[in-house]
């Protein structure tokens, strides 16, 4: 099968490889229907890198397909099902695990980064990491549960109250995604903040308020104009924009941190924070999201389909990653097999 695998910092090679089999009793073989381009895949890709991953794995973390084997102890899918992939796999035993906070299990990997993913016509993973969906649901909107998940994680931190007035900071697909539920949670201004004017009108459709290009405006000066005494929720989808949080976040007010860049090593006023009495909180992936991911996708309640601005074969997903660090796409879906 045609698979794209992670070489080495910065190249992306197209190989047939054998098609995977299953080793073990609890493991699934999926049939790939579509995968997608992920945020995480062009910061592996990037030359320094500014998120790690294993040379020689077959890349993409976000994908579904269809179950077309099962090892002899899977009971929760069958042959037949279509499924979501949880792409983090945890130990299970250390003491975070243990806890119930296991998206900070000492011991973690995830397919796709760490271990053979979605860029591919066929993937054998851990029946515990597929989850059943409804097939009434669009593939291209199934495909979004894994991002999804890591956006109701951090929003539940957050727990955003009706009027509350939000920034979001990027508005890539994952600040298109907290644009759409911080939204659906009532939020009453959304400010999302982006250098790309191409991402800032998507963000419009995702909900947005107020759209704002730094290059443009003073978004300080405007966040106030609009907030009166600066944000309740500040969101940085970016990974590097601490210090522009704290400028923008309203004294009692909270920050997230989404986004990850390793280099990122900006010097932080703590003063600041303590002095607004601002709380600032940190957020991994999801922690046990995807049955209510589940939910949500099958009840149609996001407006997701306008995401989704790109499909591409898998033979040409070079020139899809290229129109993605042009930020000229918000999701692009990948087809294995066209």
């Amino acid at each position: 099968m045609l698979s794209a695998i992670f070489e080495e910092v910065g190249k992306l090679t197209l190989k047939e490889v054998d098609i995977p089999e299953i080793a073990s009793t609890d493991e699934v073989k999926i049939k790939v229907e579509v995968a997608s381009i992920c945020g995480s895949d062009i910061h592996i890709l990037s030359d320094p890198p500014t998120h790690p991953a294993t040379p020689g794995i077959i890349q993409g973390h976000e994908y579904i397909g269809e179950v077309v084997e099962i090892g002899n102890n899977v009971q929760n899918v069958k042959v037949g099902d279509r499924v979501i992939i949880d792409p983090t796999t945890v130990c299970g035993h250390c003491y975070y695990c243990q806890t119930g906070i296991q998206n900070v299990c000492e011991n973690f990997s995830t397919i796709g980064i760490f271990k053979d993913g979605g860029w591919a016509s066929y993937s054998v993973v851990p029946s515990k990491n597929v989850y059943k969906i409804s097939k009434k649901v669009p593939a291209e909107i199934a495909v979004l549960a894994e991002p999804l998940s890591c956006v109701i994680n951090g929003s539940e931190k957050i727990q955003t109250q009706p009027g509350d007035n939000v920034v979001i900071l990027g508005a890539g697909p994952m600040g298109q995604l907290f644009t759409q539920v911080q939204k659906a949670a009532g939020a009453g201004q959304i400010i999302t903040v982006d250098l790309s004017d191409y991402r800032l009108e998507h963000a419009k459709k995702s909900g947005a308020t107020h759209i704002m290009n730094p290059t443009k405006v003073n978004v300080e000066q405007l966040v106030q104009d609009i907030t009166k005494v600066g944000a309740d929720v500040v969101i940085d989808c970016v990974g590097v924009l601490f210090d522009q949080t704290i400028e923008l976040v309203r004294k009692g007010g909270k920050v997230l941190l989404v986004g990850m860049n390793e280099n990122a090593n900006h010097p932080i006023k703590q003063c600041e924070i303590t002095k607004k009495e601002i709380t600032v909180i940190g957020t991994i992936i999801q922690k046990n999201h995807f049955p209510k991911v589940i939910k949500i996708l099958e009840a149609n309640i996001l407006n997701l389909e306008s995401l989704i601005t790109h499909r591409t074969s898998l033979k040409d997903i070079h020139e899809a990653i290229k129109t993605m660090r042009k930020g000229e796409a918000i999701k692009i879906m990948v087809y294995p097999e066209k």
